[in-house]
This record gives structure tokens, C-alpha cells and sequence, in this order.
């Protein structure tokens, strides 16, 4: 486990350089003046925009700078924001629980239900049931979440006025009611995709296992058709779900950044979006390296529990 959790911890800390190194080069390249961003005029003298030029270190190689940006990285000092006046760690820091809290709920509410369907579907092939279920899910794959967020919106906010549109917060930063009123609607476009991804994967794998020779065996035997399903064919059909949580949530997490920008939540994506707007460039690398930080560890952790439901895989094969 500790040799095992080491490697782990050494690759995370590759992927986190080559992002950094990728995402401090390119951000570089984006048009546009950085010094006229900073003074936030195109009206600057000489000596002002040359103050601001060596303020920020423009003078020296573009080697030099990044070596500098990763050691103070490293120290969560990713710099202070150009446009927001403030450090960017403090920014992010104030933003993150809410897009976590979105994509990990999202999750924890999609994954259940998409696997109940899944196992409806597989158990019931070929039937009515199963068709009427892949059909939807089919189709609610299809669609964008922040499309359905704009249709959702439309009819409940402004056509039938029955829900907020602007206030959200955290739950235990507002009052519970009107915390889950404004939740209603984001939380529905990020489940709908969820548990219609779910359902189709769950359902593939269900079907993978029911074909499998230990079930007929195990049908064979007398055993009754509940504890086929649930200690034989669950067991064995859930392992391919779990190797796809950490995906989910990045995907998840991404979806909830479209989403925040739809219902005004102050979250990662909303500030992802202004900061790209305004180049605020080390808001970008600082949103870009921690964000990939915590998907890395969100894969390790998958692996991990892939580990805990089926003792039969090693964490060795598990990381080939």
C-alpha cells in the first residue's frame, strides 16, 4: 500500500509540472499587452508602464520567471490577481467549496440512482422497461447541461416565477429553505447527465456479468435470484463504475462550471470565465494547477476504493 500510494504520489507531482510548465507557457502567448491588463487603462506613460514591466518581472527570461512562479507555487503563493487586486489562492480558496460542493452532491446523488437503473435495465433486457430507460438516458447523454439550465430557467424563474435565480451560497452560509430552493435547478442539470451516463454504463456492465459462466452456476445451485443479484452479479458488475468516479467528477466538475455561469453561482466556473475575459493570467494558472492537484488525487482515491470493494486486485495491477 505505501509503495503503492508513493508511485502515485510521484506521478500527481509529474502531471502537476507538465500542466504547470504547459499551461505558464501558453498563458503567456495569449494577445494582448500584460502590463496594459495590470494599469487596467491604455493610457499609460513611459514610466509608468515601464515601472509596472519590471514590477512584474517581464525583464527577465521567461525560464527564470516560471522557475520563480513554481517556487512560490509551491508556498500557495500563486501571485495576485490582476483584475481582483487580491491574492489568487485567496480567490480560488473562496470559490472551491462551492464548485466541490455542486460535483460531489451532483455525484453522490446521480451514481445510486443511475446504478438502480442500470440494474433495472440489465435484469429486465429486452423488455418495455429497458427500452423506455435506455431511450431516456440516450437522450439525456445527448444533451448539454447548461442547455438544459437555460430551458430549465426560462420556465421555472421567468416564465412561471416559481423558483429564485440569483442568492446561492453554501448551505450553512444561508438559510436551509432558501438554500435548497436555489439548488433545485442546478442540481437537476448536473443529475440528469449523471444518472443517464450511469445508467448506460451500469447496465453494459450488468449485462457483461449476467452472460458470465459463475451466475449460471450460481443460478444452478438454487440460489435465489435476490442473492444472484446482489452478492454475485452487483458485486462483480459495480467494479468498471468505480474506475469511472474519478472521470465522473471531472466531468462533473466541469459541467458544474458551465452550469454556475447559467445560474450565477460563485463558484470555479464563474471566475474561470472572468479571469479568461480579462487574461488575468495568474488567476489562470493558479485555477489550472490546483484544480488538476485535486482530480489527481480524486483518481487515486478511486483506485483505492476499487481496491476495498474487490480484495482480489492488488493495488499493483490496479496501477497497470
Amino acid at each position: 500500500m505505501t509503495r503503492y500510494l508513493l508511485t502515485r504520489f510521484l506521478q500527481m507531482i509529474m502531471v502537476v509540472v507538465v500542466v504547470s510548465v504547459l499551461t505558464f507557457f501558453m498563458v503567456n502567448l495569449l494577445p494582448g499587452d500584460i502590463v496594459l491588463i495590470v494599469a487596467g487603462t491604455d493610457e499609460v506613460d513611459q514610466e509608468m508602464y515601464d515601472a509596472i514591466y519590471y514590477e512584474l518581472g517581464l525583464d527577465q527570461p521567461v525560464t527564470e520567471r516560471y522557475i520563480k512562479w513554481a517556487w512560490n507555487a509551491l508556498h500557495l503563493d500563486f501571485g495576485k490577481s490582476y483584475t481582483m487586486n487580491v491574492p489568487v489562492f485567496d480567490a480560488i480558496s473562496a470559490r472551491i467549496p462551492t464548485t466541490l460542493y455542486l460535483s460531489v452532491l451532483s455525484m453522490l446523488i446521480s451514481t445510486p440512482i443511475g446504478v438502480v437503473l442500470g440494474v433495472i435495465c440489465a435484469v429486465n433486457r429486452k423488455t418495455k422497461i429497458d427500452t423506455a430507460i435506455t431511450l431516456t438516458a440516450n437522450t439525456l447523454n445527448s444533451l448539454p447541461s447548461f442547455w438544459i439550465g437555460i430551458v430549465l430557467l426560462y420556465i421555472f424563474c421567468f416564465k412561471l416565477k416559481l423558483l429564485p435565480t440569483i442568492g446561492f451560497d453554501l448551505p450553512w452560509k444561508m438559510p436551509l429553505g432558501k438554500h435548497l430552493k436555489l439548488l433545485i435547478l442546478p442540481m437537476t442539470c448536473l443529475t440528469l447527465g449523471g444518472i443517464a451516463g450511469m445508467t448506460r454504463l451500469t447496465r453494459t456492465s450488468m449485462l457483461e456479468v449476467i452472460r458470465q459462466d459463475f451466475i449460471r452456476t450460481a443460478r444452478s445451485k438454487g440460489l435465489r435470484e435476490k442473492v444472484v443479484l446482489y452478492k454475485h452479479m452487483l458485486r462483480n458488475g459495480i467494479l468498471p463504475i468505480i474506475t469511472v468516479l474519478g472521470s465522473r467528477l471531472a466531468v462533473l466538475i466541469g459541467g458544474s462550471m458551465f452550469v454556475e455561469n447559467v445560474f450565477a453561482i460563485p463558484g470555479m466556473g464563474t471566475l474561470s470565465v472572468k479571469c479568461v475575459q480579462s487574461k488575468d493570467i495568474p488567476m489562470i494558472q493558479g485555477i489550472v494547477l490546483i484544480m488538476t492537484t485535486l482530480l489527481c488525487v480524486a483518481y487515486i482515491i478511486t483506485d483505492i476504493m476499487y481496491v476495498v470493494v474487490d480484495p482480489r486486485i492488488s493495488l499493483k495491477s490496479s496501477a497497470e
